[in-house]
Order: C-alpha cells, then structure tokens, then sequence
C-alpha cells in the first residue's frame, strides 16, 4: 500500500430490471441492431419519459446496503454533451440530489482491513453503443451507433479518493459485485455489465481519469500501468496533467483521449420532464424489510453457526446459490465435509471447465449423493473427484457414474487379493523394506491403489500390506 497514491472509482451497473429506466422498452441485448427502441429512448421531439419504479427501489436497496443517507426528496437532472451515442444530446442523470451519500464498504487484503468511503449512489441513463469501423475513433473511417441500450438503467457508486493501490480497488469491486448479486439486482452470469471509470493522482498531483474499464482484474491492471505512467513523468522532472484515458486491455496501457472536462462544462439543468421523487420513511422501511443477509453478514454467521474457518466461509459465501446449498446440505450431512468438498474439489472442477456454480448444471441432489457414499466410507476420495469431474463435464446423476465405471470401494477380499498380487510382482520394493527402507511401503501402497483403479482405501491397503510384512 502507497501512502502516496489516491484512488477513486465510479462504477456503472447495468441493473437487472425488465424494462428501460425512462420507457418500456425490453432491457436486454437484441441480435438486431436498434430494435429495442422506441420515441422516448431515441429521445424524439415531444416525448416524455416515465421514471421506472423498479430502478428507484433497486438502487435504494443498493444504497441501505451500502449504508448510505437516503435522501427523502430526489430529481432528475440533464448532463448536456454533443457525442453520437446521445441522440438527444443530453444524458438523463442525478447530479444535485442522488438516491443516497456517505456510505462504506470494508474490503480487507493482505496488508490491511478498513472502509472504503461511499461518496454517492445515483440512477441515470445509459447511452448507446459506439462500434467504430476500424477498432478505435481514431483509427475508423466512420462510426456506426447501436441506440438499443440507450436508456437501460444504471446506478453509479462512487467512492472517495480512499484506495491507496491497484490491489485494493480489485478488492472492492470484487465485494461489491458480491453484495450486488445476493440484493438480486445484477448477475454476473448475465449480458449486463459492471464497468468503472478510476482515478487517479500520485504525490498530490493532478487527478487522471481512466473511463470504461471492464471487470475486477482490468481495473487492476491499467491503475497499476497508470501509476507507474505517472511516476515515470514525475520522475522526468515533467508534470502529470489532468485528462481523460482509455485502456485498452490488450495491450495493457493506457491512451490520451482529451484534456480532462469540468463539471461546469456538462452544464446541468434540471429535467422538466420528470417529477420529484419523495423517498418517505415507509418507503424506506419497505427496501429495508425486504433486505436479505448479506454477504458479510452471511460470513459471520456461517462461522459461528457451523465453526467453519475465515478463509473456508469467504470462498463459500463468494457465490450465493452455493451458500445458500451448503446451508442445506449441511443439515444432512457434515458442515465441514460439505464446505471443503463445495470450495475444494467443486471449485476447482468448475474453474477447469470455466464455469460457476450458478451457470453450472451441477445440482444439490447429485452432491449430495457423493458426499453420502464419502460419509459411509463407501467411495474413497480419489474416486469421489473422478465421479465429481465426470458430472461437471457431461451433466447426469451421479449414481450412474459409479454403476457404469465400478466406483465404489472394493470389499476385504478383493484389497486382500491385490495386496497378495502386488506383493508377489513388486518383491524388490518387498526386500527394501524388510531392509529398513520404510519408504518402499508407499510404493506398495500406490501399486494397490492402481490396480484396484483407486477402489482401494489407502490407509487400509497400508494396514494390509504391513500385516503380511511385519507378521
């Protein structure tokens, strides 16, 4: 962490409502190119557009959780620019008066735990797509406009200058798309998008905005190339201006665009079109009473509930739909068997075939299954991963695997009778250890296993081999 270095994040998030925030049209992709449009979104003479109520009660939730101020009274305001995903040449935002101010979030890393300050939450309109012929503005002979996502509703949370490195502002998105998901007013399985504008100073000089940069990892890497930018220009006796930058991932640098706007140069004025909003005490309540447990609620209680570890209840709690399992799979089963099964071998597995446990078509029943015959020591771990990477890949109940691929632990006779085997092929390692070379006997052990295709339980494969040796 760099005492020396300030950094603070806007962050856009597409919320998951049905309908665009000032009209009805659908909010989600289209394969056709402006065709969920209409009048109100496109911004034609005489139109006026209705405020979608949904929006207002996602973003207060949003706010409570972040323990923002609610302010009782909210309006609409207009950001005035001349750009092409604009067709009105104004974007529809809150600037006086936002949905909520003064919240927090903690997020902790390795060096420390502490609150990251939220500035503001306020609702505003998303503008259309840009595809410039050619990869970039400056590069295209022209510019084709896509006004189908003009108009979905967005919140914006924006942080104070709290973060001191790349590493923390990861942190926080990645606690915030958490918290995101279990309010359920975004996926991050779905088309909609979380995108961040940072920014950045180092040795109080001038701030650097950094616009549109795409997921947790990415605002990572361009912070850590732009303080290092900054740095480079300090260290050449010149001086860091304040401007706006893209970042462009695949190279992983950062780009001038323009000398940096001010605030006064949007020139903001309220929108006549829209009506103010009273956010009454009832209203309030009614956001707070449908509140469910979020995530770092969630993590204490999983801790003190099922004496699960820190870092064991952080994976688990990371994906909803797996938390929300686990509680019922440990009413069945052994908490502690379920959560490192779930964060263990079931993540790992996922991450191998790039999938989620939410996007995944693994189901509760089917884990269950396998840790019943892990419970009953009828299935050993090996064969248990094997049973687990065979459903992740090729969705079916578990059982038929087992059934198919003779799974399940051989009985007495059978380890008996490899274990005779083994020891009459393998009598060099045999003489090894009769020689006082006790590592032979894990040779012996791994030739057991291997051709009982892992049915064999190790520990009683060992106590077996070391009978017939020692007696």
């Amino acid at each position: 962490m760099s005492e020396d270095v300030m950094i603070g994040l806007e962050t856009h998030v597409q919320l998951n409502t049905d309908t665009k925030l000032f009209c009805n049209c659908p909010n989600e992709e289209a394969e056709e190119p402006n065709s969920n449009v209409c009048e109100i979104c496109l911004g034609h003479p005489g139109t006026r557009p209705r405020l979608n109520e949904k929006v207002l009660q996602k973003a207060s939730k949003v706010a409570v959780a972040l323990g923002c101020e609610i302010n009782s009274q909210i309006f609409f305001s207009r950001k005035t620019y001349f750009y092409p995903d604009m067709s009105k040449n104004y974007q529809i935002t809150q600037y006086e008066i936002p949905v909520g101010e003064d919240g927090e979030i903690r997020i902790s890393t390795e060096d420390s735990e502490r609150d990251i300050g939220i500035k503001r939450l306020h609702i505003e309109e998303d503008p259309a797509k840009i595809n410039h012929a050619g990869g970039s503005v400056s590069e295209s002979n022209y510019t084709k406009v896509d006004y189908n996502r003009a108009g979905t509703p967005l919140i914006e949370i924006v942080t104070k200058p709290d973060f001191r490195s790349p590493e923390e502002a990861r942190e926080y998105l990645k606690r915030l798309e958490r918290m995101l998901e279990y309010l359920e007013v975004y996926s991050s399985g779905s088309s909609f998008t979380i995108k961040s504008d940072a920014n950045v100073s180092i040795e109080g000089g001038e701030k650097v905005e950094v616009k549109n940069i795409t997921g947790t990892s990415e605002v990572e890497k361009a912070l850590s190339y732009e303080i290092s930018r900054q740095r480079q220009v300090v260290k050449r006796e010149d001086t860091v201006t304040q401007q706006t930058r893209s970042f462009n991932p695949d190279t992983g640098a950062t780009k001038k665009m323009r000398e940096k706007e001010t605030e006064e140069d949007y020139g903001y004025i309220f929108d006549p079109d829209l009506t103010r909003q009273k956010l009454d005490e009832e209203f309030i309540e009614d956001i707070k009473s449908g509140m469910p447990e979020l995530p770092g609620e969630k993590l204490e209680r999983f801790k003190s509930d099922y004496g699960l570890e820190h870092k064991l209840t952080e994976s688990l709690i990371t994906n909803k739909k797996m938390a929300e399992e686990f509680e019922e799979l440990a009413e069945e089963y052994s908490p502690d068997l379920v959560a490192s099964w779930m964060t263990g071998e079931l993540k790992k597995t996922l991450n191998y075939n790039d999938l989620d446990y939410t996007q995944s078509d693994i189901q509760k029943e089917w884990l269950g299954y396998i840790l019943g015959l892990i419970e009953a020591d009828d299935i050993s771990d090996r064969n248990a991963e094997e049973v687990l990477r065979k459903i992740v890949e090729q969705p079916r109940h578990p059982e038929k695997v087992v059934e198919e691929e003779d799974l399940l632990k051989a009985g007495d006779d059978e380890v008996e009778s490899i274990v005779e085997s083994v020891l009459e092929e393998n009598q060099d390692a045999v003489d090894d250890y009769n020689s006082g070379d006790e590592g032979a006997i894990n040779f012996l052990v791994g030739q057991v296993m291997q051709q009982s295709q892992g049915k064999a339980d190790p520990k009683g494969a060992r106590e077996k081999i070391m009978e017939k040796l020692d007696g």
